[in-house]
């Protein structure tokens, strides 16, 4: 079952500081993402698969087109929400990884990975013991749950980053490169943590620049190339 539909998807940037000069990123882009599917974006650097990203998650409103996700049984096409139809949305039906973890300072590992789980109504005990069950498996050692993951590596940072991701089961999920600064040992613990998420339903769409990876867990590639200048 389509869990997304993406239909003549398009973004253009006006670049104000550059006498109003614009920037095609994306042209008339059409995708359907599957239930139990992980389809890995490709193409070279340029080609707009972050911004794709991006646009589907609502943090760039699109140029043109149509993003319908299929969000509590109907179909919502996101280019026309409302904030409050863009938080439901990311509150149960579209994850997003990025390969930054960017949280409010001072707050504990384990709650932040929590936090998601007390916001779709866990009962806080639950949703650390939850937290601390993920991050044990994402090797993060136990010493470092109590504190700000702003004193960690980043390799440590982005495992919490994902277990914070993960931790709540989403029909959706987008992944920008969240494996980028985890060492071969980990990158095995996500890529079993998303096949886990695919077999149980979920439809994933990311990218993966490390080959191995990609191959490891994508289903099928979508290929994108930089678009022509004008």
């Amino acid at each position: 079952m389509p869990a997304l539909e993406l239909r003549g998807l398009t973004k253009s940037f006006e670049l104000h500081q550059q006498h109003g000069t614009r920037l095609d990123v994306l042209d008339a882009v059409d995708l359907t993402l599957h239930a139990g599917e992980c389809v890995a974006l490709a193409g070279p650097s340029g080609a707009g698969k972050s911004t794709l990203l991006r646009v589907i998650y609502a943090n760039y409103r699109p140029s043109q087109g149509a993003v319908r996700v299929r969000h509590d049984g109907h179909w919502l096409d996101l280019a026309n929400a409302t904030p409050h139809e863009v938080l439901a949305v990311r509150q149960r039906t579209l994850g997003y990884v990025s390969q930054f973890l960017r949280v409010i300072p001072r707050v504990p590992a384990l709650d932040i990975v929590a936090e998601p789980l007390l916001l779709a109504g866990t009962a806080a005990d639950e949703a650390r013991e939850r937290a601390g069950v993920l991050l044990q498996r994402l090797n993060v050692p136990a010493r470092l749950w109590s504190l700000p993951p702003g004193t960690f590596s980043g390799g440590e940072q982005q495992r919490v980053n994902i277990a914070r991701g993960l931790i709540v089961p989403r029909p959706v999920l987008l992944l920008d490169e969240p494996t980028a600064s985890l060492d071969a040992a980990n990158r095995e613990v996500v890529a079993g943590l998303l096949e886990e998420a695919r077999r149980a339903g979920a439809a994933i769409l990311g990218i993966f620049h490390d080959e191995d990876m990609r191959d490891r867990v994508a289903t099928r590639l979508f290929p994108m190339r930089p678009l022509a200048p004008n």
